[in-house]
């Protein structure tokens, strides 16, 4: 079946699961936005256990999404993974440390005497809903706005020729907007996801208040992203001679001459919109299945904005002809035709953590099961 796909065909269907991940990746990062919400929604021991373990529930789906993704994006695009990884580690690593304090932070916030305190490690779940999410997004950024790296065909090497080793991208105010925009997203589905998942009125009778203020900082940061985004030149190549060069409006014409993608963004805004609406004025349960599914829809359009369309989806600041396509930085036809058919087993993995999660989900949390729950985070 995906022997008589071209290498092409491959590498386009390989970058549409990339974004796939990403745009889940960022959904389940609801995990991140309600633990910087811990103590500003609850007030009293009992709640704040409330949030914990409603998020703790969770934070595997985040971190197996993230996983997958790194794994998925080193088998099929090897070369940004060598790249980015490989050259901008100080960004890398700083995401990486996050998500771990997060593991050990689940695991040890209520043992008994445990060294620092249940304090220590709220802080600790609180940086990572900070770094993680503003990090990503500042990374995910640079998909449009470049990095300073250079590509030496000779021996295969990369070089990072910037001093700060990817930490430069946070000078970018285009950058940060997006991690910022993703930070304050985060919070708002991590409301939207407490409505869903908790039997509080006041956790979340303050979400409903809080909501206003962090939608309002995600549409401010996420609006500045794309304004933006549709009046820079974009890095657009060649097919043939695989020649990069500067295309003013680049991503406002990938748009218009992508309706099909188009029309995803537009109906994941929507629904994003329709969520948060939702959640302000009805208090609906329901609001997270609005914004949730507008949130992949939107994420994904983007991902396929920055790869599609003969556009550089990492492109060099240093060098432009060394920017990586989805054609240049891809792996072999043999090894993404073999990958193809592991990808079958994804939507599988997809409806067991749709059953995983309704299992779970089951019952709203409450204070009364906190007390009783022997296991509880």
């Amino acid at each position: 079946m995906f022997e008589a796909l071209s290498h092409l065909a491959l590498q386009q269907y390989w970058w549409v699961i990339i974004s796939l991940l990403a745009s889940l990746l960022v959904f389940l990062m609801f995990v991140q936005g309600g633990q910087t919400l811990i103590r500003s929604l609850g007030k009293t021991d009992n709640q704040q256990k409330i949030i914990v373990n409603a998020l703790g529930r969770k934070w595997e789906f985040t971190f197996t999404t993230l996983v997958t993704f790194g794994g998925a994006f080193f088998a099929s695009f090897p070369l940004f993974y060598a790249t980015s990884f490989g050259g901008a580690y100080w960004v890398w690593m700083a995401i990486l440390i996050a998500f771990v304090v997060q593991a050990v932070s689940y695991e040890f916030r209520t043992k008994p005497n445990n060294l620092f305190g249940k304090r220590f490690y709220e802080v600790m779940l609180f940086l990572n809903g900070l770094l993680g999410t503003v990090l990503i997004g500042t990374a995910v950024a640079t998909f449009f706005t470049g990095s300073m790296f250079s590509l030496n065909e000779i021996n295969n090497s990369v070089t990072w020729e910037g001093p700060a080793y990817g930490l430069e991208a946070a000078l970018s105010i285009h950058n940060v907007s997006l991690g910022l925009a993703v930070f304050f997203l985060s919070r708002v589905l991590a409301i939207l996801y407490f409505m869903n998942a908790v039997d509080s009125e006041e956790i979340n009778s303050r979400g409903q208040k809080r909501l206003i203020w962090e939608s309002g900082l995600f549409l401010v940061f996420f609006l500045f992203f794309l304004v933006k985004l549709l009046l820079i030149d974009g890095f657009a190549y060649e097919p043939v001679t695989m020649e990069v060069s500067m295309v003013a409006n680049k991503y406002w014409h990938n748009f218009l001459e992508m309706p099909i993608n188009t029309i995803l963004f537009l109906a994941g805004v929507v629904l994003v919109l329709s969520g948060i609406y939702l959640g302000i004025f009805k208090a609906k349960s329901s609001a997270i299945w609005f914004a949730g599914p507008g949130t992949v829809l939107t994420v994904f359009a983007l991902f396929i904005l920055a790869g599609f369309n003969q556009t550089a989806f990492y492109p060099s600041t240093f060098d432009i002809q060394n920017s990586l396509t989805i054609e240049n930085a891809s792996s072999s036809k043999f090894t993404l035709t073999a990958m193809s058919y592991v990808s079958l087993l994804v939507p599988f993995v997809f409806a067991y953590i749709w059953y995983a999660w309704k299992a779970i989900n089951n019952k709203k949390i409450d204070e009364e099961e906190m007390q009783e729950d022997s296991h509880a985070y």
